[in-house]
């Protein structure tokens, strides 16, 4: 089996270390625009092999392509010539305008793929093994791609020990707006906050894991975070306005001194839990 992967940074890294771990007779292959890149990538043993031209992938099993959302919708405009029974097999954290990109000829190819898996850190360098394995990844409006090729895309999320669930591109959307997204909106203003205090070293020293732990993935890509909060710029302002409405209510709650009040809304915080 031959699995070319564009992108070679976490997501693709990552990626390329657990395929050839699992599968015995599998040829896997890469692409970065990044030329230290496809170096440490031969360097850690991520690819077999490093091409120059994405001409070059013709003739594999599965393309997957592991670069930001925006690079993605570039990517599948560009394609050059791809296998009828080649699967194509994105990474991206949004679905839907991914998905409306891909041209009719391809769509056939395309399996539309959101590993719910990764870290702060990028590059080759940040490549673990087990970044998918015990992970979900959500599977967007499977029924568009051809057969064969949302079967190969199940069988090799399954081997590397992911768990399969499905939607559709629009409430995957709305969803990871939520639960991803969101998120990563309220680390990076929880950092800046910080960092406009008169001492923010002082603060940070006195930081315990609580902090850390908020603040972890303001550490990550803006580059790769700025598209995603573009792409889903409408699901993520929904909410961006529903935390807010939340804050407000522990503002008021605090200001007011209603002690008993704030207990009662922090103990229904407490029953998400109950869910995860």
């Amino acid at each position: 089996m031959k699995i070319g992967i564009i992108g070679l940074g976490l997501m693709g890294g990552s990626l390329g270390i657990t395929l050839k771990k699992i599968y015995d007779d599998v040829e896997v292959i890469g692409f970065d625009h990044n030329d230290q890149h496809c170096i440490e990538a031969l360097e850690f043993g991520i690819v077999d092999k490093v091409i120059d031209t994405l001409e070059d992938f013709y003739g594999i099993d599965a393309l997957f392509l592991a670069v930001p959302v925006d690079g993605i919708i570039a990517l599948l405009k560009n394609l050059p010539k791809i296998e009828v029974s080649t699967a194509i097999i994105d990474l991206g954290s949004t679905k839907e305008k991914i998905i409306q990109s891909v041209p009719k000829e391809i769509r056939q190819n395309f399996v539309a793929a959101h590993p719910m898996t990764g870290t702060e850190r990028s590059g080759p360098s940040a490549a673990i093994g087990g970044l998918y394995h015990g992970k979900a990844v959500v599977l967007c409006d499977i029924e568009e791609s051809g057969e064969k090729q949302r079967n190969l895309a199940k069988k090799i999320f399954t081997d590397i020990g992911m768990k399969l669930f499905y939607m559709d591109a629009k409430g995957h959307d709305k969803h990871a707006a939520y639960i991803s997204h969101m998120p990563h909106a309220l680390s990076y203003a929880l950092a800046n906050s910080v960092m406009k205090q008169e001492n923010p070293k002082a603060i940070i020293a006195l930081a315990g894991g609580g902090f850390k732990d908020m603040s972890r993935i303001a550490k990550s890509s803006p580059n790769m975070w700025r598209d995603i909060f573009q792409q889903n710029r409408m699901h993520l302002l929904d909410g961006i306005d529903s935390f807010a409405e939340e804050l407000a209510k522990c503002r008021t709650l605090v200001e007011q001194e209603k002690w008993d009040e704030l207990h009662h809304w922090m103990s229904k915080a407490n029953t998400l839990h109950h869910i995860l």
